[in-house]
């Protein structure tokens, strides 16, 4: 794995040993740049289940303006925070190690974010409670105006549900065994 644009071009990156992490492979992080490129120069991102950390740096190498991350599992945190030194892109970042849940109203505090982008384990709908907390009263300050949500799932996740949550869908990206969801809020 490496960054692929921008200030950190062809970096390589740790990745977390085992099967805990997914780390999305270039050919698909170049897809999903490629589409993000209007919404990174000075952008706010957020970068939730972030494992090894490789779309948030890929978003500050790219011109985003900070980026926090948020990965519970100590292993990854450890690879996040050394890749962000190797890369020099630490000064624009903040690594909470917790829970996603559990972070999310400190992160109120840190937003709106322009791009949140997640990439949950798969099969457990974390995503839809990641969504219905963002459509909630409480969660509003954390997304901007204009604010892009892209998810990262299994190809067959049902998403029928985002509407419901004041959500429109923006774009859908399909590749062999996964897709990015783009949202905004309707």
């Amino acid at each position: 794995m490496r960054v692929i644009a921008g200030t950190a071009r062809s970096l390589p990156l740790k990745t977390v040993d085992g099967k805990d992490t997914r780390p999305t492979t270039d050919r698909i992080k170049e897809t999903l740049f490629n589409i993000l490129a209007p919404y990174l120069p000075g952008c706010r991102f957020l970068d939730l289940f972030s494992g090894s950390g490789g779309i948030g740096i890929e978003a500050l190498s790219r011109g985003a303006v900070s980026c926090v991350f948020v990965e519970s599992g100590k292993k990854a945190a450890a690879c996040i925070r050394d890749n962000l030194v190797f890369t020099k892109l630490d000064a624009g970042a903040s690594l909470y190690t917790a829970d996603v849940f559990a972070a999310l109203p400190a992160l109120r505090e840190k937003g709106p974010f322009d791009v949140i982008f997640m990439d949950p384990p798969y099969g457990r709908q974390l995503e839809k409670r990641v969504l219905e907390s963002l459509s909630s009263e409480p969660f509003h300050s954390l997304m901007g105006p204009d604010a892009l949500i892209v998810v990262e799932a299994d190809r067959h996740t049902d998403f029928s549900y985002v509407q419901s949550l004041g959500f429109q869908t923006v774009k859908e990206k399909n590749y062999k065994t996964n897709m990015h969801l783009f949202l905004q809020r309707a």
